[in-house]
């Protein structure tokens, strides 16, 4: 067992400098160059760079089409609203999950319906969506949640029972399989948040894939108004970007009244970082796999990852969480647990997402004056969930909590912070005192 615990006067686990290990972006002389060629020529809001960085990124994917956006908020409003949804039509999406998931739906007049997630994955429970469709539900909105892959073959078999889209929240997980497939590439449209700080860094912008070329084409009419009028070359041949009879005629305005694409900075600094993407995540996985190998024997503390052998992925395991069991630490408290954890040196705070199908908004506030709820303006029905509603997405709260964030594989640095977490646990009868 090892030795007492630091928040009772103890040696801390950790104790070597971690250096670089959590420095995220890695930036080199290459991306600086990048942006300083567009920064010279003034082209900060063209659209040559970004084109090239929708292409390169349609290619790592193995998709037809990809489209830049100012935010990854964006692509998802515009995503909904290329699948069809607007006034009084539903979506279907976790509550556990940034508010950007859901809340974009409010601006189409559509709303939101909520279902629980599964404990394991922190995802939305396939077993929890069938029956929340009516006649209205456009879409169903599966998010893979600190970059654990969502069960993606049952949602797409509901869906296609029902003739729904499938919209995948892929802000968290850029890069991770499931079951050897690239998420973002199994649903109709594929989202992404590429903002600094996510696992796939850029600076500020947003990305969607598809092999629709309807939802591309809608998602440009939305809020890419500059290339409604123009053309791009395919590698073979000039084509116009907007054939589709319904949008043509109005060409030249954005649909959505939205400006929406990417800053050319991000997408300098985006080619780059795509370029040394894969292997950057394949040595983020070996470490945080190292971490969790390392504890998979500690009571209390269970890994938030794909079982092993599954073909599933973490990607760049973008907010890197762990699963907290109270009852096999005596019934420890997780913000106690954390404590001692940070006490020891290491990262360790409990929580996640608020659940937003309790906050005040989804329930209260009347956003665009219809006298109502904007939650049920366009409803037949009250579809607002209450406290209870949710029971596992409810208790997500107090059963995880943050881990470290390795960037790089150093063994050494590596163990001791998985020895802050073997020690907390191991000791948990002590702080019951």
């Amino acid at each position: 067992m090892a030795g007492e615990l630091a928040i009772h006067g103890g040696e801390k686990a950790v104790q070597t400098d971690p250096g670089d290990i959590f420095t995220w972006p890695i930036i080199t002389d290459e991306d600086e160059q990048a942006v300083l060629e567009v920064l010279r020529r003034g082209a900060m809001s063209g659209r040559d760079v970004t084109q090239e960085f929708e292409g390169d990124y349609a290619e790592w994917h193995g998709m037809d089409y990809a489209l830049g956006f100012s935010s990854g908020t964006a692509s998802l409003q515009s995503a909904m609203w290329a699948c069809g949804v607007g006034v009084g039509d539903e979506i279907i999406a976790p509550s556990l999950t940034y508010w950007a998931t859901a809340l974009p739906v409010f601006s189409l007049q559509g709303t939101v319906v909520f279902a629980d997630v599964e404990f394991d994955s922190m995802c939305i429970d396939p077993n929890d969506i069938e029956h929340r469709i009516t006649e209205r539900t456009k879409a169903i909105v599966p998010v893979h949640y600190c970059g654990y892959p969502a069960d993606m073959d049952p949602i797409m078999e509901i869906a296609e029972r029902h003739g729904l889209y499938v919209i995948e929240d892929v802000s968290h997980a850029h890069g991770g399989l499931y079951k050897g497939r690239l998420v973002g590439t199994i649903g109709h449209v594929g989202c992404f948040s590429v903002m600094s700080g996510k696992s796939l860094a850029i600076g500020e912008g947003g990305m969607m894939v598809t092999n629709d070329r309807q939802i591309w084409e809608r998602c440009i009419a939305w809020g890419h108004y500059g290339r409604t009028r123009g053309t791009r070359w395919t590698g073979e041949l000039e084509e116009e970007y907007i054939t589709d009879p319904d949008l043509k005629p109005f060409v030249g305005l954005p649909w959505g009244g939205y400006k929406y694409r990417m800053h050319q900075l991000s997408s300098a600094v985006g080619r780059v970082q795509l370029r040394y993407y894969r292997e950057r995540m394949e040595e983020i996985q070996r470490a945080m796999n190292y971490f969790w190998d390392l504890l998979e024997d500690v009571p209390g503390v269970k890994a938030h990852r794909p079982p092993k052998e599954s073909g599933s992925t973490m990607g760049g395991w973008y907010a890197a969480h762990g699963l907290y069991v109270a009852e096999e630490l005596g019934g420890l408290d997780i913000g106690t647990f954390a404590e001692a954890v940070r006490a020891e040196g290491a990262t360790c705070s409990p929580g996640a997402n608020f659940p937003l199908h309790l906050h005040p908004l989804l329930n209260e506030a009347d956003i665009y004056r219809h006298g109502r709820p904007t939650r049920i303006a366009n409803s037949d029905r009250d579809l607002r969930q209450g406290e209870g509603s949710l029971p596992v997405t409810e208790t997500m709260p107090r059963r995880c909590y943050s881990i470290p964030w390795f960037k790089h594989y150093r063994p050494e640095i590596i163990e001791e912070h998985a020895l802050a977490y073997r020690k907390v646990a191991e000791h948990a009868d002590s702080l019951m005192e």
